[in-house]
């Protein structure tokens, strides 16, 4: 009799930690399906946000922006050329140069742009860059031909210019990339890594010999 009852007894406890294993279960699985409908409701709560966003005022402000500096490229191809004739230092005026060449493709670059979110290339003239090409040229006007002095702020020009152009891909890029535009972002971050490129290189040809050339006049 004794040993009937232990098995009824072991019966009925493995019946019960059966049912609580079977209940664990249930708890675990449904904790895991939970985030999934969390993530399924972000996922499509953020593609209606991107859907939105060509008509938005942050999207208006980036195409804004886009035409700013379009027109601030398309000026500078020639600008620079007058600068590239000022230069006396034949590595500055190389240098200027190479930069007028890649101007010319960046140019290029944002019409992919403005074609890759579905508009048409325009221009809205920038203030900022029309007053940087026309320090540019009083630099040229005020210094004597063929001096270090205006390579000095030549040089010094061509970086503000510079400076004026890594802070606006750098913007555009982060905008560009809020909105989802990734093929823009990729074109604007070439961009901006010929831009840096450009700037260092005018550091190194001022520090190197032109800053003290100019001194020494």
């Amino acid at each position: 009799m004794a040993t009937r009852t232990q098995t009824k007894s072991k019966t009925s406890t493995q019946s019960r930690s059966t049912g609580r294993s079977a209940a664990g279960n249930k708890s675990v699985t449904g904790s895991r399906t939970a985030p999934k409908s969390s993530s399924s409701s972000r996922s499509k709560s953020n593609k209606g946000q991107n859907e939105d966003m060509p008509n938005s005022k942050f999207h208006e402000l980036f195409v804004d922006q886009l035409k700013d500096i379009y027109w601030a490229e398309k000026n500078l191809v020639k600008a620079l050329g007058k600068m590239q004739k000022a230069a006396t230092s034949e590595e500055l005026a190389e240098a200027i140069a190479t930069h007028q060449e890649q101007t010319r493709g960046q140019v290029e670059r944002l019409e992919q742009v403005f074609e890759s979110i579905g508009q048409t290339a325009k221009a809205k003239k920038c203030p900022a860059m029309e007053g940087l090409i026309a320090e540019g040229q009083e630099v040229i006007e005020d210094t004597e031909e063929d001096s270090a002095v205006r390579d000095a702020g030549l040089i010094i020009c061509c970086q503000k210019i510079e400076h004026y152009e890594i802070a606006s891909y750098g913007s555009l890029r982060t905008l560009a990339g809020k909105m989802g535009h990734e093929e823009a972002v990729q074109l604007l971050e070439q961009t901006l890594n010929e831009e840096k490129e450009t700037d260092v290189l005018l550091t190194q040809l001022a520090e190197s010999s032109v800053n003290e050339e100019a001194a020494a006049e």
